[in-house]
């Protein structure tokens, strides 16, 4: 049996991922320092249901913790890492910039030093789409430079990049780093849009709709980006010989890292995706048209095509599906 160490393992993508290891046999350390970030009960209830799988192991504490993830790496020797445990949110890396300096850059530090002392076979860092910040050519390439992060927590992510490839090249550690895409479903968080849109549709109140609309996304169900991440997993990368790397392939030249896209290849406008909302809930809703906020950006599209090639897979829930199905457990869960 094999182990693998999820951090951020209460949290939305988290929890998915580990129901996904622990289907497939494996044995899961689940560390999530459960933070109040949003609603607490949400994590504990997910924490709980893994918790029924008697090869879940559930810690609770912060990344950051000195010596804490080298005490894990040392006493469990995880096969693979999957490195999830971050301050999420562009906007909130606004108001609250350190507690994005703490967790995502000192969490990681920590990480890193772990593997470097207990190398795992392989370890999945998770990036975000937003690293691609002001370019404006799309579909994004893991290949294009991504120089210009518009936002806090963007920048400290494209620096876990930029760490994990140093300790790649210097220890040997295999690396991939996966760029995710607005990704959605149920149990998802409640400061995302699906969540605030569905909750207030529901209740007759006004969605604020964010640069009047004119916004695209490319929305990845959840369990379609957890199998990609499980896909991935058996895919490490390998130190090209000779530094050559073939042609639409984002691996280092000089160490075992890549970067990963995992999108659904299609770009959705935001008012599609409200529609979509509006009759999964049979409402329709009243928009508060609103300035693009600051931090954002008016497009993402993913290139998944490096995906495909590495596992064969590519995600392919329609919006239609996975809005229906997070709106069906949204009204199961809340009693909505």
């Amino acid at each position: 049996m094999k182990t693998a160490l999820v951090t951020g393992s209460a949290g939305f993508i988290g929890f998915f991922v580990c129901r996904r290891l622990l289907q497939d046999g494996f044995r899961v350390i689940g560390l999530d320092a459960m933070t109040d970030y949003y609603d607490v009960s949400l994590k504990e209830r997910r924490h709980q249901m893994l918790m029924q799988h008697e090869s879940f192991t559930p810690i609770c504490d912060r990344v950051e913790a000195p010596g804490l993830l080298m005490d894990l790496f040392a006493e469990h020797r995880p096969d693979v890492v999957v490195h999830l445990a971050a301050q999420a949110g562009v906007r909130y890396s606004i108001e609250n910039p350190r507690s994005y300096l703490e967790s995502n850059i000192t969490g990681t530090f920590e990480l890193l030093e772990a593997a470097r002392a207990y190398p795992p076979a392989h370890m999945l860092l998770a990036s975000t789409s937003s690293a691609y910040g002001a370019n404006t050519e799309m579909p994004y390439r893991e290949t294009d430079k991504a120089d210009h992060q518009m936002s806090f927590y963007a920048a400290t992510k494209k620096a876990t990049e930029n760490m994990a490839h140093s300790y790649a090249h210097l220890y040997g550690l295999p690396v991939t780093m996966f760029r995710f895409f607005t990704v959605y479903g149920p149990w998802g968080r409640p400061d995302m849009a699906l969540f605030k849109f569905t909750k207030a549709i529901l209740n007759g109140e006004p969605i604020d709709v964010y640069n009047h609309g004119d916004m695209k996304r490319d929305f990845t169900y959840i369990e379609d980006l957890a199998e990609a991440i499980r896909r991935l997993i058996d895919a490490p990368p390998v130190r090209p010989e000779n530094a050559e790397v073939r042609d639409g392939d984002s691996l280092s030249p000089v160490a075992p890292w890549r970067i990963v896209n995992i999108g659904n290849s299609n770009s959705v406008l935001l008012t599609d995706y409200i529609e979509a909302i509006e009759t999964a809930t049979g409402k329709t809703a009243e928009r508060n048209l609103m300035p693009m906020q600051a931090g954002d950006v008016p497009a993402t599209w993913a290139d998944a095509s490096l995906l495909q090639s590495l596992t064969g897979y590519r995600p392919a829930t329609t919006v239609q599906e996975g809005v229906a199905r997070f709106v069906a457990w949204y009204k199961d869960y809340y009693q909505a």
